[in-house]
């Protein structure tokens, strides 16, 4: 008998100021990675799926974003650049489109 499966796993990359996209206030948001993992007997082996997104701690709104877009957020919260009061590259003017 062979148990085979997935597991997945959050990493919190960094907390960055933004202007949320959904609710237009400026506030923090999580960058996570999400990562998942075949697993055989339990044992996580190797990763098949990686997404990242942020998410706003004032609405709870998640954006999923680019490894990209992930690689130069986590570069901004490293340098303690300013808090990109812009949503993603998006004119503050410009509503939020699901």
């Amino acid at each position: 008998m062979i148990i085979f499966g997935t597991k997945g796993y959050v990493y919190q990359l960094a907390i960055l100021t933004l202007l949320c996209g959904q609710c237009g206030n400026p506030a923090a948001h999580t960058l996570r990675k999400r990562v998942t993992k075949f697993t055989l007997f339990f044992v996580p082996l190797f990763p098949f799926s990686t997404k990242y997104a942020t998410q706003c701690t004032f609405c709870g709104a998640e954006q999923k974003i680019t490894k990209e877009q992930a690689q130069q957020l986590q570069a901004q919260a490293a340098s303690g650049g300013p808090g990109g009061q812009q949503p993603y590259g998006q004119p503050q003017q410009q509503p939020y489109q699901s």
